[in-house]
Order: structure tokens, then sequence, then C-alpha cells
């Protein structure tokens, strides 16, 4: 993986400092979401981009001679590329980046349209190196992403708890199944890792380390149990599955154990097997069953399969009068997850009688695959420039989409009468955004359980 800072940008960023107005000595940029599919967002990530990418002595001499021979390749020309400019940081910096950066407590949710963090050099003389970052410090857009979904499937979720059942259960309801559907074990990690901010439960290890090595902690955030897959069942064959699942159950007698069951006729397997067959082991086993079907309208499966083990297992009816099956077994649903399915999942229980209780999610691709930058409009913008020692208010505000304007001048972000607003750095209110990172220095960390508490918080 690429570690050259130089290298780490778009190919057009190495022309731009020859762009900006003569006497230019400072340039400052802003990231916020400009909208989206959700109203909020959840600030995540920044501390993994500057430790793995940004601090310390990132500039060296054998870097910029290798950034030059590639550039002059990739370009056909030695003319571009800034050489003077990154040998000017080695030497005066000694290959330190100056640059400040201000960001928003990672977990904090701000409500979208709000600066989340700024960007400025601290050099006059490194005033291209500002926009420069650009490209990396977006990346942001992902674990902002990832983390934002997984904060709204909990609230989704909370809600059919809080209507039908114990909210208490809300850290397990949803687990990540993403790591085989994401592009890179770098992205299943930061994913990964934008999921436990919210709940507990995970499949995708990576991210555990991710958390130990990036977020000051030998904690542990994440959890899962033993459970099956297709080829540990269809191994046995079609006329061995009874002894397939047998062989679960007893391998696991005790704690929480999913059993796909779903590879011939989960419906059949529900009843007959697991409502039959194996009942007695089902219930005198010292843990609970995870029953998951893998396939169909997963709505209309969910309901079939838990009504077909409440039938044969035993339920009870709740304080809130709805139906809670019998504590040895729960349902988890792994295929067809989204938001808007977890959604249609839970109201056809509850129109149904039957307590979110009962039912886990697994989501991988929609969670850590299934999204882009746009998902919540991302965008990194420049708001003030410096110019012959003139401060200029830099925006722009295009005829054909002026949802895409941009703020103008230094910002701040304050909190009044429990809203989060943008204002104007010499406007009243205290500034919520902190100083981060300044001249290659880390200057404010967190612990994951310090992002949780921030994510968790009633705003």
């Amino acid at each position: 993986m690429e570690d050259n800072i130089i290298l780490l940008t778009d190919s057009y960023k190495l022309s731009h400092y020859k762009q900006y107005p003569p006497g230019t000595t400072q340039i400052y940029s802003y990231f916020e979401s400009r909208g989206g599919k959700f109203e909020e967002v959840t600030f995540f990530g920044l501390q993994y981009l500057l430790k793995r990418y940004l601090s310390g002595k990132v500039v060296s001499q054998e870097k910029i001679e290798k950034a030059a021979r590639l550039y002059a390749a990739h370009f056909g020309t030695d003319q571009l590329f800034n050489k003077d400019g990154w040998e000017y940081i080695l030497k005066e910096h000694n290959g330190y980046l100056p640059v400040r950066i201000k960001a928003v407590p990672e977990g904090k949710v701000i409500t979208a349209h709000n600066v989340m963090m700024t960007v400025e050099n601290t050099d006059p003389k490194c005033f291209w190196l500002s926009n420069f970052l650009e490209t990396l410090l977006v990346q942001l857009w992902y674990p902002c992403t990832v983390a934002t979904i997984s904060r709204e499937v909990r609230t989704l979720i909370l809600r059919y708890l809080q209507e039908t059942g114990d909210p208490g259960l809300i850290d397990f309801k949803l687990h990540d199944f993403g790591f085989r559907g994401v592009s890179s074990v770098e992205g299943a990690s930061i994913g990964g890792a934008s999921h436990l901010i919210n709940f507990m439960g995970t499949d995708t290890v990576t991210a555990l380390t991710f958390i130990q090595d990036f977020y000051n902690t030998d904690d542990m955030f994440g959890f899962s149990i033993p459970a099956a897959e297709h080829s540990t069942i269809t191994s046995w064959k079609q006329e061995g599955e009874i002894d397939a699942y047998r062989n679960m159950l007893r391998q696991y007698p005790e704690g929480l154990v999913a059993v796909v069951s779903d590879s011939y006729d989960v419906y059949n397997a529900c009843e007959k097997i697991w409502g039959e067959a194996l009942k007695e082991e089902v219930l005198q086993r010292n843990g609970t069953l995870v029953v998951r079907p893998d396939s169909g309208v997963p709505k209309d499966v969910v309901l079939k399969v838990t009504e077909i083990l409440g039938e044969k297992l035993g339920f009870s009816v709740n304080e809130k009068g709805y139906k809670v099956l019998n504590p040895k077994v729960r349902v988890i649903q792994g295929d067809g997850v989204n938001y808007e399915s977890i959604g249609e999942i839970l109201e056809n229980l509850k129109q149904n009688g039957w307590s979110a209780d009962n039912i886990t999610f697994g989501m991988g691709g929609a969670l850590l695959q299934k999204v882009h930058r746009d998902t919540q409009k991302f965008a990194f913008k420049c708001s003030c420039a410096v110019v012959n020692g003139e401060e200029r208010e830099v925006f722009k505000d295009p005829v054909t989409d002026h949802g895409k304007a941009s703020k103008r001048g230094r910002l701040k972000l304050v909190r009044e009468n429990g809203q989060y607003l943008t204002r104007n750095q010499d406007d009243e209110g205290k500034d919520i955004l902190e100083t981060v990172f300044e001249n290659g220095i880390i200057l404010k960390e967190l612990t994951f359980s310090e992002v949780k508490s921030n994510s968790l918080k009633i705003l």
C-alpha cells in the first residue's frame, strides 16, 4: 500500500500550485455533508487518517525523488511537479506537514449542511498544500457514511423494540457480515470499525485490530458466536440434514449458536427438524439456537419462520402485548438486509403481533459496500484565501445547481437551542471544532470508548 503522501492525491492537484492568484499565502477549506439520505451524519475516521498517513516526518528526499520520476512519466514532462515546494517542506519543516486541521470530536452526530472539519496551511509558502490533501481527507466520507447508516438502523430497530419489546437488547441487533463484500481489507477495517460505534456484533475481525491500532485501546468492542454456513450443513447431504443440525447442538452445548437452515426447505427445517425431531435437544440445551433463513422475500420468510417456531417451540406474550419466542430460540436474517428491508421486516412482525425481540439482523454489502460519497453528498471546499495580505471570502454558487453552493469565510460550528449551526469565525458562540493536528503533530486523540459515547448521547 502506498505511504508516500506526495502520491496520495489526484493527478490534477499537481498543477494547482501555479493556478492560485499571485501573492497567495493561505488557503482555508472545510468539509461537510451537503445533505443526502439522512439528515444527520456521524463524524468518524479522521484519527485513523492522521495516524496512518499525515503525522510525523512524512516527506523525505527519497519520496520526493520517487514522486518526481513517476509524475514526469505520468505527465510526459518534469515541469508540473512542485519539487521545490516539497523540498522546502523537507528542509524548513523536517518533513512535517505545515497544516492545521480542526474537527468535530469523532463520534459526534452533526446535522447535515454544517462544517465538520477545516484545513489550512500554517506556512505562507505552502498555501498549495491545504487542497493538495483534499483527495485523501475526503475519504472520510466512507467511515462517516457507514457510521451514519449503522446509527440510523440502530434508531430504527430501537423504535420497534420500544414499541414491542426490550430496548436493552439493541446493542446486538445488527451484526456486521460485510468483510467479504468490500473491495479491500482496509475498507473492511474502516467500515467495520465505523459500525461498532453503534453496535457490538461483528464478524469482521479486522475491524477489531483497527480499533486497537488507531483508537488507543486494548479493549474488545465487537463480539460473535459459533455459526454454520451452507458448506458445513450441505456436506452432510440432504438426507443428513438432521444430523448436521444435531451436530451443531452437540458441538456447542452452551450459549448462542446460529444455524443456517434454508439449504433445502427452511419451513420444513423449522417445523419438522427444529420443531419436532430436535425439539427436546433445543429446549434442554443451555443456550439459544438462532435459526438463519438465507433466501426468499425477507419480510415474508422471517414472519413465517417465526410463526412456525412459535407454534412448535412455544412463545409468551410480553407486557406490551407482543409475542416473544421461547428463549431457547431466536431468528437472524442476513440475506437482503438493508435499512429499508429491516423496517419492512419489523413492521410485518409487529402487524402480526410479534415483538422485535425475536429477530436479529446481519448486514453485509448494504452496510460496508453499497455506499458512495453522494450517499451523504460529502464535499471539501475552499472558503477563504489570503492574497497579498488581504483575506478573501471564497465560494461557488452555480446557477445550474444551487444545492452545490459553498460556504464563505472562516467557519466554526456552534450549538444553539439544541441545534448545530455553522457560523463565521468572528460570530458569537463557542466553537465545537477542536484543533486535532498542527504542523505534523496530532494534538488531540480519542479512545474508541469516547467515540462511542459521543455517538450514543441523546441529542
